[in-house]
């Protein structure tokens, strides 16, 4: 039993995540970085985080992971209308591009263009996986014991 991943131990993870279509959206080969992260902690989506307690080094397995337990329903009133003055002025804002807005606390949130008007643009701040089932391919690399 002490050789399971419980919460505070820190992993390393290697994933190759995909939607229910089969369309890979991440993977830790393609972006050349395994993910390391404190069990706990709410450094990643709880249904992945869920998935791994309870599992040891070397250990695979496939989880599937309902909208809920990944990055939620997709939110209509995360839509919002901007006006384009308060855009910077070097850049023709297209249908489909992505800006990166600044929260008041110091977050960078993206936020994906989906309409473009004379005066306004509409932005949808929903995450980009929001309302999708998430199936990923896990393999624990490395476990290091949380000491306490």
């Amino acid at each position: 039993m002490k050789n399971k991943i419980g919460k505070g131990d820190k992993v390393k993870v290697e994933y190759k995540g995909k939607l229910e279509s089969g369309e890979v959206f991440d993977s830790s080969k393609a972006s050349g970085k395994y993910l390391e992260f404190v069990v706990g902690d709410k450094q990643v989506i709880s249904g992945f985080e869920e998935a791994i307690i309870g599992m040891e080094k070397r250990e695979e397995k496939e989880i599937t992971l309902e909208k809920e337990d990944a990055y939620g329903e997709y939110k209509e009133d995360l839509k919002k209308s901007v006006a384009r003055s308060v855009l910077p002025k070097e850049q023709e804002p297209k249908k489909g591009m992505t800006l990166v807005i600044g929260t008041p606390e110091g977050y960078q949130i993206p936020a994906k263009i989906v309409d473009v008007e004379e005066d306004k643009i509409v932005i949808d701040l929903n995450h980009p996986l929001a309302g999708k089932k998430l199936i990923f391919k896990i393999k624990i690399l490395e476990v290091e014991k949380n000491s306490k």
